[in-house]
């Protein structure tokens, strides 16, 4: 019997799971951690003692657990946080601490630089508008602000080749979060972009481009000690957390929805033809032949974590149950009070690092279950705007899957279904994207004969129906949600300069 590890890092927990060839759960096991934020709109982690003990911490606590043989893990698969920057030493070690993905906006002059060289072209060399989700301004920041270590640095490497560096030596990014490095890469002849590369970093300091199912690899004896796996043991190509995520969710179809719930948003449309929308992250999928077109929010689960240590400090039992209880006592559109959830900047459709929370319509009467829910409807109707633009682009939403933390509060998903007035279903294993990458890893191995079967495989628990009473009171309060934003965004900008100047 063959047996398949997937491990995923993400923003503030990883997670890992052990299959057997015929897709039974045979052991789980979780890790937390913290994001630091030493300055308004920093948002960095020591890749090292955060992702790679992470890593290893999963492997031995799946193995011990499960008590399977190392030997017996035929391959590994993993994913982690995307389109993050860390320079890495020729020794796999970071060369400092790695710059977090969309919420980290550090690199806004460099995102200037680009748009003001580039002009008319940025769009089409970037994919969509430069945004603070782009690795290459990243790049530069480090070129601009520590020359020392961006002359060092053996690669700029994103979380899952960094990954791959420490488990195998060798540095692979699959085309789907190389899409977050252009205009570093040609992703038509699968090459690093040598002449616009040049603007940001050496051709030889990024990593090769390999299919996010491909073996890239095997478990190195320096790795083997540190994990506990054996050396030789096939390592994949890895991917990004979202990715993985939606492969978990059996995201196959044309017209199918992922919308990730973590401590950020992610959206996954899977589409079959490419659409040029620079508000948007349109590009390719871990699907041979298919497409992404994806956003995503920065605050989600972040926002209630951070509402849950404001406001329920006081609460000795589970305060996220506490929370969504107080929250499923408000009515629908929280009686006029509605939330901005920009307390991290904001990516698509906006592309506003610049953004800022605002909870608007307060009274007296309302109370912090009011807010609460306040939160949970603008988070959706954050997730609605990027869908409305797919829309508007002949995209028809065919299928909603939502997985992630955030799955587990109905109040939000009935929320979420009623706001984007669709069905939601939810998965039946909630295991995230570690759990696609272990189905992955086993479909690499061959245990898995394809996509279809792959696909196959992944039950719905539950499914959340649109209640229709409740749709003229969401689009109401969501005409106005995007108005509050037109009219006070000045202002919000005004503001986040003020601070950046602290």
């Amino acid at each position: 019997m063959a047996y398949y590890l997937g491990i995923d890092i993400g923003t503030r927990e990883s997670k890992g799971v052990l299959l057997d060839e015929a897709g039974n759960l045979m052991e789980t096991a979780v890790r937390s951690h913290d994001v630091e934020n030493p300055q308004p709109g920093w948002f960095s982690q020591d890749a090292d003692a955060v992702w790679w003990g992470d890593f290893c911490g999963l492997c031995h606590d799946l193995l011990e657990k499960s008590r399977i043989p190392a030997k017996k893990v035929a391959c590994v698969g993993f994913s982690a946080l995307g389109c993050d920057c860390v320079p890495v030493g020729a020794d796999g070690r970071a060369l400092s601490d790695a710059v977090l993905y969309g919420i980290d906006s550090r690199a806004e002059k460099e995102i200037q630089w680009a748009l003001d060289t580039y002009g008319k072209d940025a769009v089409r060399l970037f994919g969509h508008t430069p945004c603070s989700s782009d690795v290459a301004p990243k790049i530069m920041w480090f070129r601009n602000h520590h020359r020392e270590i961006w002359e060092k640095a053996y690669q700029f490497v994103t979380a899952s080749s960094y990954l791959c560096g420490r488990l195998t030596g060798r540095y692979v990014l699959d085309p789907y979060l190389a899409e977050d490095f252009l205009p570093l890469y040609d992703l038509e002849k699968k090459r690093v972009h040598e002449e616009l590369c040049r603007d940001f970093c050496r051709p030889d300091q990024l990593a090769e481009l390999l299919p996010a199912t491909e073996i890239a690899g095997t478990v190195t004896a320096e790795a083997a000690a540190q994990t506990g796996l054996v050396p030789g043991t096939k390592v994949l190509t890895g991917t990004g957390d979202s990715g993985a995520e939606a492969i978990s969710a059996g995201l196959c179809l044309p017209g199918d929805v992922m919308i990730q719930l973590g401590s950020t948003g992610y959206l996954i449309y899977l589409a079959d033809r490419m659409i040029q929308e620079p508000a948007l992250w349109p590009g390719t999928f871990i699907l041979p032949g298919t497409f992404g077109i994806c956003g995503g929010t920065n605050t989600a689960g972040a926002l209630t974590q951070w509402m849950k240590e404001q406001w329920y400090k006081d609460v000795t039992e589970n305060a996220f149950a506490v929370m969504a209880k107080e929250a499923g006592q408000v009515p629908p559109g929280s009686e006029g009070l509605l939330c901005l959830p920009y307390f991290a900047g904001e990516r698509t459709p906006l592309n506003d690092p610049k953004a800022r929370g605002v909870f608007f319509g307060l009274e007296t009467r309302h109370t912090r279950g009011h807010m609460v829910r306040a939160g949970l409807e603008g988070i959706c109707y954050g997730i609605r705007a990027n869908l409305e633009l797919m829309k508007t682009h002949g995209l028809p939403i065919r299928r909603i899957f939502a997985v992630g933390g955030g799955t587990k509060n109905p109040v939000w998903m009935q929320c979420l279904a009623d706001i984007l007035e669709q069905e939601v279903a939810v998965p039946a294993v909630s295991l995230g994207a570690a759990y696609g990458d272990a189905l992955m890893a086993a479909m690499a191995d061959g245990a898995i004969g394809s996509w279809k079967e792959l696909s196959q495989r992944i039950q719905m628990e539950k499914y959340y129906f649109p209640r229709e009473e409740y749709g003229p009171i969401y689009r109401k309060q969501g005409g106005f949600f995007d108005t509050i934003y037109d009219r006070t965004k000045d202002i919000m900008h005004l503001l986040a300069e003020k601070d950046m100047e602290k």
